[in-house]
């Protein structure tokens, strides 16, 4: 089985998972939930998917393998993520997502939902440790109860009268749909708060949009349509919904964690989780308890719980990809927000447009008043696993190797190695490597002074990290 588990659920290459690892997942799934007392038989798991190619192979692979461990897979089509999941955890049932989010199509994955939420380290391992024993014939799929509009509806519904008043009324915002399941429940919130919705660029293939790494394709794309469209900001979702993508007036992507940060501050948290390849000036621009993760969800809702368990009334959770997560109920306007632990592209979208409509500003003038260290984050694409992990592990541990490694970039004056390798130069600046727990990936994030420094540092990372591993 050469699929495995990533920051977010199973990933790997479609064949790696058409081939019965999908479904020998999901079998070891439903024997997890029933033997932990999550789930008794016949119980539904609810399964949605995204507009990859594969989605819905996979997904009727999975539908089939819950069918022969004695629970209903019920149909709730393609929809976004934290759509699956709010519907799911309403109906106190599990949930299987089937996406590989922002990653290519020659790939997928699937997410998986207990019926009190995303699922955590521990469930991986017990999944893991079952799944081959599970690679059994499977019976023939059977028709599935379809909740397709009534998951959607849910989502939709979730966000009414987030903005009263009119708060965001004359609005004009673009929306690139691409292949984003999100994009028909991202127009109807929208739409519903009294926003000017321009539809723009939907494809009927996958398009891999990475809201954390965005590419120059995507950013000029975004700033030319700002521009033609005389719009006041645009938005748009990675494949499954789960990432906010957002661009403001000037036709500037936003920086994920500087959406988690209005977030928490439009809300009022008493408690922020957020990995530690965020933005590092948040502790100094938040009232809130601040505590660090590694990079992934379940890191992140571990905090979360923490936070929790020790009294805190409104706990958020982001991830410098912009996704967020909330521990608690929360009222937002005269919308009572459910607690959703996964990630959501949505919330961000709407409480920066909020944020900065409640300030008088634009969102260019909010997002500058929060005066953040300049941060940036890339990666390098096609880049061995193994060689990634090997040259992080080498730094991490052997200190000469890094300063002659880091030696062109400047002095080395701190280490964190709480994910990767995250270094901090004597000339204030911060350069970060992590292998992707998702795909043959390295990721680099750096901060800077400014955002020319920060994508130069970027770049000369990448030019030393394919100098060491002679990896092109």
């Amino acid at each position: 089985m050469a699929a495995k588990f990533g920051t977010s659920g199973l990933r790997g290459l479609v064949g790696d998972l058409t081939d019965g690892t999908a479904a020998a997942h999901a079998r070891a799934f439903a024997r997890h939930l029933r033997q932990t007392g999550m789930a008794d038989a016949g119980a539904p798991v609810f399964i949605g998917r995204d507009m990859r190619a594969s989605s819905p192979e996979i997904s009727a692979q999975c539908a089939a393998a819950l069918n022969a461990e004695g629970l209903e897979p019920v149909d709730c089509g393609m929809l976004p993520t934290p759509a699956l999941a709010l519907y799911a955890m309403g109906k106190g049932a599990a949930a299987l997502m089937i996406t590989g989010s922002h990653i290519p199509d020659d790939r997928n994955g699937v997410k998986f939902y207990r019926p009190d939420g995303e699922i955590d380290k521990n469930d991986e391992l017990a999944i893991s440790s079952l799944a081959p024993a599970c690679n059994e014939p499977l019976p023939v799929a059977q028709i599935m109860r379809d909740r397709s509009s009534e998951a959607n509806a849910g989502f939709i519904e979730r966000y009414r009268g987030f903005a009263p008043g009119g708060l965001l009324s004359g609005l004009r915002i673009g929306l690139y749909e691409h292949s984003s399941a999100a994009s028909d429940a991202l127009a109807a919130i929208l739409q519903d708060a009294g926003v000017d919705v321009i539809r723009l660029g939907k494809s009927s293939v996958f398009i891999p949009v990475d809201t954390e790494a965005v590419s120059q394709e995507t950013r000029t794309l975004a700033a030319g349509w700002v521009r033609s469209q005389a719009l006041d900001g645009l938005v748009s979702a990675d494949g499954d919904g789960d990432r906010p993508l957002v661009v403001d007036e000037t036709g500037q992507v936003l920086r994920g964690d500087a959406l988690g940060l209005i977030v928490a501050r439009y809300l009022g948290a008493d408690a922020v989780v957020t990995p530690v390849t965020s933005n590092s000036g948040i502790e100094s621009r938040c009232p809130a308890e601040v505590r660090r993760t590694r990079v992934g969800s379940p890191f992140v809702i571990a905090g979360m719980s923490e936070a929790l368990a020790v009294g805190r009334q409104c706990v958020i959770g982001f991830e410098a990809n912009g996704g967020v997560l909330t521990g608690n109920a929360i009222k937002a306007g005269d919308a009572e927000l459910a607690a959703l632990p996964t990630r959501d592209s949505v919330l961000p979208i709407l409480c920066a447009f909020a944020a900065a409509r409640a300030a008088g500003q634009s969102l260019s003038a909010h997002v500058a008043g929060l005066d953040l260290p300049v941060a940036a984050s890339d990666r390098i694409e096609n880049f061995p696993t193994a060689v990634s992990q090997a040259l992080v592990t080498e730094l991490s541990k052997d200190e000469a190797a890094r300063n002659r490694f880091f030696e062109p970039l400047g002095q080395v004056s701190g280490v964190d190695v709480t994910d990767g390798l995250r270094v901090a130069l004597e000339s204030g600046k911060i350069v970060h490597l992590r292998p992707s727990g998702n795909a043959p990936e390295m990721r680099i994030y750096s901060e800077a002074a400014t955002e020319a420094l920060a994508h130069d540092l970027i770049a000369r990372t990448r030019d030393r990290v394919r100098a060491v591993t002679g990896k092109e």
